[in-house]
């Protein structure tokens, strides 16, 4: 600072220059500390959002010597979550501190986090409407129906699929009424069940068709059986003209043998392109499947629940096996006692899955993970030192080229 104040019009040229002087050195001196002052990296929850989940980011700095290229690559990832008490309520209010986040097994800094009443919700309500259904299919729709309206707020959106003889885009996305009313409207069929491309259909819809920032959840009421999809079509061709290679030289026990293996081999690759797409589209899955206790009874049926319970504990959804009481053989379906039991045990689930909607967070961590493509890798979320609280979370998410 100058402590000396020159009147310019009564200053001699000697104070003058000497003035000018003091005032040069000044500047110079504070260009040099400003020089010195390192510019601040921000912090990842600063970072831009990137627009699709393990997309790249890149960073780029140019060098003043050299005019050297830094590349700084790191994908978006989220993680949804849901987290209730041991009362089976929701727990609101969590911050990033309450979280621990891990990816293989090293811990990440958590980016930001979105609850359910910052983020809207879209569902994709998937119904079996094949001869597989049984006489839950009445409950299932009113249950259904009433679960949305409660469920869902006026920025939610709803999209309905039938599993069918072929995916069917029964209705696009629209709100609580009136999907409500679309539901209520469905009427069962005797068609075959394409199971697995009605749930691929239902996730290409969601990535496309959602906004950017909302809660993405898939509702299948399904037996989880499946047998008109394109791999398992596939499949039986397979099987069968092994069969007629070895017709005259295998016993009836032996077809059935091959028509089982080739099965087992369609579900398999069945089940790792869902939950592939499943991850990519950070979709949580839920089921509820009619069947109830009876799939014990049939190996297809028993597979066919495994899937859902798969695909729900990968995503951190839940698959239902509600208890289901059947009539006997001459009672009518719609007997008073079994319409209770069934509307009770269905309505018991549909108000889980909206406690854990209402509870759910999405998670956001930049992975700077250098992971080959296709590789699973594995993620963990919890509340340390809450062991009252359930957290369901996404358990992972195959890597894509950077």
């Amino acid at each position: 600072m100058l402590m000396k104040i020159i009147n310019f019009k009564s200053a001699s040229r000697t104070e003058f220059k000497q003035f000018c002087c003091i005032a040069f050195t000044a500047l110079c001196f504070c260009s040099l500390i400003n020089a010195q002052q390192p510019t601040p990296t921000p912090s990842p929850a600063n970072r831009e959002r990137v627009a699709a989940p393990q997309e790249t980011q890149k960073t780029q700095a140019k060098g003043t010597e050299d005019d050297e290229v830094i590349k700084v690559n790191s994908k978006l990832v989220v993680v949804p979550v849901s987290v209730i008490d041991s009362d089976g309520q929701p727990v609101t209010n969590l911050t990033i501190k309450d979280f621990k986040l891990e990816e293989e097994n090293r811990p990440q800094e958590i980016a930001q986090i979105s609850n359910a009443e910052q983020v809207p919700l879209e569902i994709a309500l998937l119904i079996d409407i094949s001869s597989s259904v049984n006489p839950l299919f009445e409950y299932e729709k009113d249950a259904a129906a009433r679960f949305l309206q409660e469920v869902m707020k006026p920025e939610d959106r709803a999209t309905v699929f039938l599993i069918g003889e072929k995916p069917i885009l029964l209705q696009q996305r629209d709100t609580a009424e009136k999907t409500a009313a679309t539901v209520r409207a469905i009427s069962p069929t005797k068609n075959q069940t394409t199971f697995f491309d009605t749930v691929l259909a239902s996730i290409d819809y969601l990535r496309k068709n959602s906004p950017e920032r909302a809660r993405r959840v898939i509702l299948t009421l399904s037996d989880g059986e499946d047998t008109y999809s394109k791999n398992t079509l596939t499949a039986y061709e397979g099987a069968y003209r092994e069969i007629d290679k070895k017709i005259n030289a295998i016993t009836q026990t032996q077809r059935l043998e091959i028509m089982d293996r080739y099965r087992l081999q369609a579900q398999e690759k069945n089940y790792s392109g869902v939950l592939r797409n499943l991850q990519n589209a950070d979709t949580v899955f839920y089921s509820i499947n009619p069947a109830g206790a009876s799939l014990k009874l049939n190996k297809i049926s028993f597979r066919g629940q495994d899937g859902l319970q798969k695909f729900a504990d990968e995503t951190g959804g839940t698959a239902f096996l509600p208890q289901v009481s059947f009539p006997v053989p001459g009672n009518s379906p719609q007997n008073p006692d079994y319409a209770k039991q069934n509307a009770e045990s269905l309505d018991k689930i549909f108000k889980q899955i909206t406690a854990e909607l209402r509870a759910q967070y999405l998670l956001q961590f930049y992975s700077e993970g250098n992971f080959q493509t296709g590789k699973y890798v594995k993620l963990k979320a919890e509340i340390p030192g809450k062991s009252n609280l359930r957290v369901k979370a996404r358990q992972g998410y195959f890597a894509t080229t950077q």
